[in-house]
């Protein structure tokens, strides 16, 4: 196994494996509506340099309009079927930036380079909100190459979690979210622990969290922004002693070599 991960915050991240940058949820922003940047700088204009770039669910936060509108001119977008048409922003931004648009569903395999990404479900509401129907799935993904790495886009724990991905050598887990409370269709610190210990990888990287925080909730559960991280390392040596866990801190990069 041999894979790079980046981190930039919240749920955005680079992979390289196999010569392939693979980009994930990218969100560059200071501010997102009712949501600050809170840690971490925005990632700088390389990051938004990639092959292809996934987007997990149509959330704000995660299928941003004006970060996909730094992708260069050409880069794969992968995203859940019917996106385009539940979102016509995203139809602009495709032409505009001449975007080659991917659309998939779980199960559905494609091909970039060597890097082979298989769609695979994730237990979370897939609308634009706050309007439009319940029609287009959430996803996570899988990318095999040298390595195989899970990114679980957002999700709570469901049913078959871990026959759906598969093995996999590497998770890159949600462990919070942005705000004090999280609601239905998330893994926390604990939920996402036991994610890993099902999945059975060998490393971790716990993503969506520690980044935004509701504008004037400063003070309401702090704990939920600056806790997470450490409750998953806590949490995971508990429950999946033999895997390895990297808390990145905004922009560090992790390179993975085969196990000796």
């Amino acid at each position: 196994m041999s894979v790079e991960i980046t981190w930039w915050g919240h749920a955005t991240a680079t992979v390289r494996d196999s010569g392939v940058r693979v980009l994930t949820d990218p969100l560059f922003v200071r501010r997102l509506a009712h949501l600050r940047r809170r840690r971490g700088a925005v990632p700088p204009a390389a990051a938004a340099v990639a092959d292809v770039a996934l987007v997990s669910h149509l959330h704000a936060d995660h299928l941003h309009l004006g970060s996909l509108a730094k992708l260069l001119p050409g880069t794969r977008l992968v995203v859940p079927r019917g996106a385009g048409r539940a979102v016509p922003g995203l139809r602009r931004v495709v032409a505009a930036r001449e975007l080659r648009v991917t659309e998939m569903a779980p199960g559905d395999v494609c091909a970039v380079g060597e890097v082979r990404i298989r769609a695979v479900p994730a237990a979370h509401d897939g609308r634009r909100l706050p309007y439009g129907p319940s029609r287009v799935p959430a996803l996570g993904y899988v990318l095999s190459g040298e390595s195989t790495t899970y990114f679980a886009g957002d999700t709570g724990l469901f049913d078959g979690m871990a026959e759906a991905v598969g093995a996999c050598d590497v998770a890159l887990l949600p462990v919070g979210g942005w705000g004090p409370y999280l609601g239905p269709g998330h893994l926390d610190a604990g939920r996402a622990a036991r994610a890993l210990a099902r999945l059975g990888a060998r490393c971790a990287v716990p993503v969506h969290y520690g980044t935004y925080w509701p504008i004037g909730m400063d003070a309401i559960r702090p704990h939920e922004f600056h806790a997470p991280g450490d409750d998953f390392v806590r949490h995971a040596g508990r429950l999946a002693p033999d895997a390895v866990v990297h808390r990145l801190v905004h922009g560090e990069c992790v390179r993975l070599e085969p196990a000796r």
